[in-house]
């Protein structure tokens, strides 16, 4: 026995088992439970495309009695594969029965209404159907025919085989064939009836033991269209999806059928109702309503929707006023429950607008109670497809249904299936086996010999077969472009399929015998053609057909005129609403208002009414707060650096302070370094013309440009101080700040210290001083700005210096390096004042050394004058923390100031000596005679004036006669005078170490001038 049977066989016994559990009708062998009729109820999404109203007196009393004998099909139901072949010789044969034959018929299982029928059309390939010929009926199996997605989507189907075989020839060689039922509109009833669709994949099975057909072997169905309503699609697709057949819909439109994981099987050509939900929101938002109601289907239909629409409005800030079920369907619900519902819509009369997901019937029901509540102008619809320009719901209720604004999938209308369809009648349309009944439905006549169903009982006329459709009597569904896509995707499919397995060659090939469902699925999902209707189509990632929608809106076009008309569109996510097309009551233009309470003003927040979710009442914010943006009912303090705007709905920053290049204190403090600058460069000038003359070698010409290098960048700080603060910038202004001055007041201390320990020595010792040469000065100057350097890059490394933003008070927004805010420029200050307090030290303690050293007098008051303007710059600097401009103004002239005070005290003696009295920039000149004990003698012209061998080269003066601070007094003699005693010549041999110390020891080698 092959594996496949053991499987399939037992699934299909149980399946049948099931059928015959379900009866089609309300008898006395079926009585439903309380609990299978809510099930239903709330399981159920209506497609009833037709115009046909029901009224329960059609339905016949007797009919049970009255029909025939049909042959019965292992329980399903009965069949009638051509209505016109009577199963009686003569047609009323069952009116002669006796009332023991009717009540023997009563007696028999399944031999009762509806009648199952077949459209089967022959090919090599067969393709289910299973279409809502019926409506669905509450207290039977099959309601009546529905014309529009009933009839004319079958006849919709048929017409698009006939275009794939006979006019396109899209396979070739290969004729495609149908299979189509009848489900009724009833998820139970089509589930059984898709059984058939599955017994050719079980009885084609050859073993002996268990033999699923004996006497014919049935095709296998390669794919099934259908069917109309989303639940009986889930309850279809749960079982091909065993067999791997797969399925088309073309009016399914649940969001869960998305489900590939559920579903895998299952494609549609209709888009999902998600995104139809998408479209009734971007329609709610377009109208300005933030507070709807919403009536739903209860049916997966409408629960999941509402599911969707929940979510969307609440992420979009759209409240929700009222929540209503339409609980029971196709009239079950009687008209107290439709009032009830509108009068709990009219206890929020602020939510004006409404959104209904619902099918037609119990929309109508809906309408017709808005009319008796006297509330026509009391709401503002917004429908789904499920009753989108519906006669039925429109049709006597023009007043309430006025206004609304629906959603419908966008299809053209299938090329030549009007004319098609026109054409047809009872005598050249004997492959749709309930034409007949479409045809006594439509002309409200009885056709000769045709079975009397409960709805045909009631007319007495008598159809003569000449009738004819026209376009004045026959309303199309405009949606039947699904339905032939539905066709055409399969069709292409196979035509894929065919060319990859059979090589394009005619006919099929045992590949393609049968063919295999999980591959036509993968071809099926990569379909990409132009259909009957002209529209190019593809499935999406989820199966789903292309998210096209019409918007469509239902308003007088005249007075007393009422049609649906076409306002939009809705595509690939996009809303296209042309509201100056819009008119929701005759002359009313704008869109009602639909909110619970009127938008807080600006600067105001919320404060919601208890138990109500959209209303609330408003207060206002404080002086430095403004409705929070994220949370609608409270206001926030606007972060330092900001304030409110003039609305009260953001902060804006202050804009930022600092000291701008253009502005006046900036000028002032640029133009004085520049003139520092300038004084700086020709003072370092004239010491490179003169650097040989005495007054500039007295000086010391290293160390002097060394302070002339200090200077300079005391001046060049104040221009990295006044522009716009960058973590650069303030990198620039925490190093040179300290370090301009420390090279200066280095400078400044290796002299003092110099000039200090010369004279100092003297007192003890004739031996010179160490570390006295202008080597070592600069050495010894280096070191102490090295000191500098160190401490200035540890605290980089410990702390970087940055931009940053200062809010000394709540609406100031000042913008400067960090160092300012916590004084911490100290540190950078912390060092040079060191060395300001001991050169100001030295000034002190040199201040009575012999006038010809004069220049520690001008360090000393430069000392001085220094730490006064510092003293005077500390408490301006800290008490003008909120004025940005002033603060660093002062600082940056503070530091000019310093440097200016250096450059004036120190260099302009010497500037006076060699640019004006240049007489006196001589040797002579530099040590005056009042300080000899005697003038030297005059030096005849041939004798050579040696230098004693421990003269110094370059001392800071080098007079022939000079008083030490001790008192003594060193005279000038010629190396031939009178002999000096051992005594003297000891002393004069410590004085001559003392002046080697002040003096150049390279002039000694080159002037010997002087002797001892």
């Amino acid at each position: 026995m092959l594996p496949g049977c053991k499987f399939a066989l037992p699934l299909f016994i149980i399946i049948l088992q099931h059928s015959e559990m379900k009866h089609f009708g309300y008898s006395q062998h079926y009585a439903p439970t309380l609990d299978e009729s809510e099930f239903h109820s709330r399981t159920s999404r209506h497609h009833l495309r037709h115009k046909h109203k029901h009224n329960p007196e059609i339905l016949d009393q007797t009919f049970v009695a009255d029909i025939p004998i049909f042959a019965n099909l292992k329980g399903v139901g009965f069949i009638d594969r051509e209505f016109n072949e009577p199963v009686f010789k003569n047609g009323k044969d069952w009116l002669n029965m006796s009332s023991d034959q009717v009540g023997e018929m009563k007696d028999k299982k399944h031999q009762h209404w509806p009648i199952k029928r077949e459209a089967v059309i022959e090919g090599d390939l067969v393709l289910g159907g299973l279409m809502m010929v019926h409506e669905r009926s509450d207290n039977m199996t099959c309601g009546p025919v529905m014309p529009q997605g009933g009839v004319q989507a079958l006849e919709t189907m048929l017409y698009t085989l006939d275009i794939i075989n006979n006019k396109q020839e899209l396979i070739p060689g290969v004729v495609l064939g149908a299979h189509i039922l009848d489900d009724c509109d009833k998820d139970t009833y089509g589930l059984e009836m898709a059984v058939d669709f599955i017994k050719g994949s079980i009885s084609n099975i050859d073993d002996a033991e268990y033999a699923c057909n004996a006497t014919a072997v049935r095709k296998v169905i390669s794919g099934v269209v259908g069917a109309a309503s989303s639940v009986t699609s889930v309850q279809v697709a749960n079982l091909l999806r065993l067999f791997k057949i797969p399925q088309v819909s073309f009016f399914s439109t649940s969001p869960e059928l998305s489900n590939k994981a559920r579903f895998e099987y299952f494609t549609r050509t209709i888009p999902s109702d998600l995104h139809q939900v998408r479209a009734m929101v971007e329609i709610v938002k377009k109208l300005g309503w933030s507070y709807v109601s919403i009536i739903y289907e209860e049916s997966s239909y409408g629960i999941k929707a509402f599911e969707e629409l929940e979510a969307l409005l609440a992420r979009n800030g759209i409240c929700i006023a009222v929540k209503e079920k339409l609980v029971k369907d196709s009239g079950v619900a009687d008209e107290k429950a439709y009032d009830t519902i509108v009068q709990k819509l009219l206890t929020k009369p602020r939510a004006r607008g409404a959104i209904i997901f619902g099918s037609d019937q119990e929309v109508a029901g809906v309408m017709r109670a808005v009319i008796r509540g006297n509330a026509t102008s009391s709401f503002s619809w917004v429908g789904s497809d499920g009753w989108s320009a519906r006669s039925l719901v429109s049709e006597g209720n023009e007043q309430a249904v006025e206004g609304t604004i629906s959603v419908q999938p966008q299809a053209n209308d299938v090329r030549g299936f009007k004319e098609y369809f026109l054409n047809l009648n009872v005598k050249n349309n004997k492959r749709n086996p309930w034409f007949v009944e479409f045809w006594e439905d439509h002309f409200q006549c009885r056709y000769p010999g045709s079975p009397r169903t409960p709805y045909n009982g009631q007319y007495s006329k008598t159809c003569s077969g000449l009738e004819r459709l026209t376009t004045e009597n026959t309303e199309f569904e405009r949606q039947l472009q699904f339905v032939s896509d539905a066709v055409m995707a399969f069709a292409y499919a196979i035509h894929d399929m065919h060319d990859a397995v059979c090589g394009g060659r005619p006919g099929l090939c045992d590949a393609m015998r049968p063919a295999s469902g999980a591959d036509l699925l993968r071809y099926l999902r990569k379909v990409n053609f132009t259909g009957v209707s002209g529209d190019e189509f593809h499935f999406d990632s989820n199966g789903d057909g292309p998210a096209r929608y019409n918007i469509l809106h239902f308003k007088q076009v005249s007075r007393g005129t009422y049609s649906w008309v076409n306002v939009g569109q809705y595509l690939d996510g996009e809303l296209q609403l042309h509201i100056k097309d819009i008119q929701f009551k005759w002359g009313e233009r704008h869109p009602p208002e639909s909110v619970c309470s009127a938008e807080c003003e600006l600067g105001q927040a919320k404060q919601y009414v208890e138990g109500e979710s959209c209303c609330w009442h408003c207060f206002n914010c404080t002086q430095y707060e403004i409705r929070s943006p994220y949370v609608e009912t409270a206001c926030m303090v606007c972060p330092r650096g900001t304030l409110p705007d003039l609305t009260r709905t953001q902060c804006r920053p202050i804009p930022e302070a600092y000291l701008r290049p253009d502005s006046a204190w900036a000028i002032g403090a640029m133009s004085f370094s520049s003139v520092g600058i300038l004084l700086t460069a020709f003072v370092c000038g004239v010491w490179v013309r003169h650097s040989s003359t005495p007054v500039v070698r007295a000086s010391g010409r290293e160390l002097s440009y060394v302070l002339l290098a200090g200077i300079l960048m005391c001046y060049l700080v104040t221009f990295a101080l006044v522009f716009r603060p960058t973590d650069i910038l303030c990198s620039i202004q925490r190093f040179g700040t300290g370090f301009c001055f420390t090279v200066i007041y280095a400078a400044l201390l290796t002299k003092t210290n110099r000039i200090s320990r010369i004279f100092n020595a003297s007192k003890h010792s004739a031996k010179r001083p160490i570390l006295i040469s202008p080597t070592s000065q600069l050495a010894i100057c280096a070191g102490l700005v090295s000191i500098q350097v160190l401490i200035v890059v540890v605290w980089m490394i410990v702390a970087p210096a940055r931009a940053m933003f200062h809010y000394p008070t709540r609406e100031d927004n000042m913008l400067v390096c960090d160092s300012y805010v916590d004084a911490s420029y100290m540190i950078a200050f912390f060092y040079p004042i060191v060395l300001i307090l001991i050169c100001t030290v030295y000034a002190v303690l040199t201040r009575k050394i012999p006038e010809a050293f004069n220049e520690s007098k001008h360090i000393g008051f430069t000392m001085y004058t220094t730490c006064v303007i510092w003293l005077a710059f500390v408490p301006l600097y800290f008490g003008t923390a909120s004025h940005v401009p002033l603060r660093v103004t002062s600082m940056a002239v503070t530091i000019s100031l310093s440097a200016s005070v250096t450059l004036i005290c120190l260099f302009s003696p010497k500037l006076y000596i060699i640019l004006i009295r240049p007489e006196r920039n001589v040797r002579q000149s530099i040590m005056p005679v009042r300080y000899s004990r005697k003038p030297p003698p005059p030096h005849p012209l041939n004798i050579q004036v040696k230098k004693p061998p421990c003269a110094d080269k370059e001392t800071q003066t080098d007079p022939a006669v000079f008083k030490l601070s001790n008192g003594q007094v060193v005279n000038d003699t010629t190396r031939k005078e009178e002999k000096i005693n051992k005594d003297e010549k000891a002393k004069e041999t410590k004085q001559c170490n003392n002046v080697n110390n002040v003096s150049d020891s390279k002039n000694t080698q080159t002037e010997k001038t002087a002797s001892l």
